[in-house]
């Protein structure tokens, strides 16, 4: 089916203002690549997505849902069909020790906002640069902790536009992964439950946190965070360190000098740039230590 042709269907059912036609992904990805995306449509509302659901599965159109595009790599031919972006699901509100986010707001702002209320649990999370949506789905983590500490509801919606409410026993958490890599839900609504804490000793540790991640992490740069997932008993920066990779570059993509588990866009990168360098990396890890490096950014796209 013809993008023109959903653009103007779609326009029908939901706010026009709300759709792009060809969007350049490279404009949403930490990256700063990415080919287009036929259909990009950024919704207010949870009617609006039951009703792209609805239109894409009748159609039999391809449907893909971005956060904010911080742990994805979208390959240069971009995707087709709808691609879905919650960034307008972004309010932040407090109810008592609870905090409840929409999955398109940051989770470092929601680490702020619990700092502002005095509450702990999410100092991890200060550097996080993902959305909450991400951070559910992959249960983000950092110096000791994770999402699935915290995490005490969510609202989804699944590919057949029901509004489902999850519950802890539903979360099935595990390392960098869910039950929302495992089924089709979009998530639009989470919440967090804290403890009261003192908000100098918060604040302390959230500035410990940020210290480190500068000091450590090439935030001058675009990239999409840690590339790969840790090994069982081993650390992937330190097998790509120790493999000699780090300044090694294909294209404007580079296995970054500061931290060997960051692929940094220098000079114009590509994503093929980008899978190209991944590739390496593994096979010279494989060769090394007979590591196997399993990718944390999702990779997504035509080849």
């Amino acid at each position: 089916m013809e993008a023109l042709q959903i653009v103007n269907e779609l326009k029908t059912k939901i706010d026009e203002k709300t759709i792009d036609l060809f969007f350049p992904l490279w404009k949403h990805t930490y990256t700063k690549t990415g080919g287009t995306a036929d259909v990009f449509i950024k919704p207010k509302h949870i009617q609006d997505i039951q009703v792209v659901i609805e239109y894409a599965q009748s159609k039999h159109i391809p449907l893909t849902v971005l956060g904010n595009g911080s742990n994805v790599l979208v390959r240069d031919k971009g995707l087709r069909g709808i691609v879905i972006a919650l960034e307008h699901f972004n309010t932040i509100s407090i109810e008592g020790n609870q905090i409840i986010a929409g999955s398109g707001a940051k989770i470092i702002d929601v680490s702020r906002m619990a700092l502002e209320h005095h509450l702990t649990g999410l100092e991890f999370a200060c550097g996080i640069p993902g959305s909450v949506g991400g951070a559910l789905v992959m249960n983000a983590g950092a110096y000791g902790g994770e999402t699935s500490t915290v995490l005490k509801k969510a609202t989804v919606v699944s590919y057949s536009g029901e509004l489902i409410n999850l519950e802890e026993k539903d979360f099935q958490f595990g390392y960098r992964k869910s039950v929302f890599t495992e089924k089709d839900y979009i998530i639009v609504e989470a919440v967090f439950e804290l403890q009261p804490g003192e908000y100098a000793k918060i604040k302390e540790e959230m500035d410990t946190f940020t210290a480190l991640r500068e000091a450590k992490q090439p935030l001058e740069y675009p990239s999409c965070g840690s590339v790969f997932k840790r090994p069982p008993g081993y650390f992937a920066g330190k097998l790509i360190q120790d493999s000699g990779l780090q300044g090694t570059r294909i294209g404007g993509a580079e296995i970054s000098t500061k931290h060997a588990g960051f692929i940094v866009n220098v000079d114009g990168a590509s994503s093929t740039d980008y899978l190209k360098l991944i590739q390496y990396a593994q096979e010279k890890v494989r060769e090394k230590f007979g590591v196997e490096l399993e990718t944390e950014v999702k990779i997504i796209g035509e080849d």
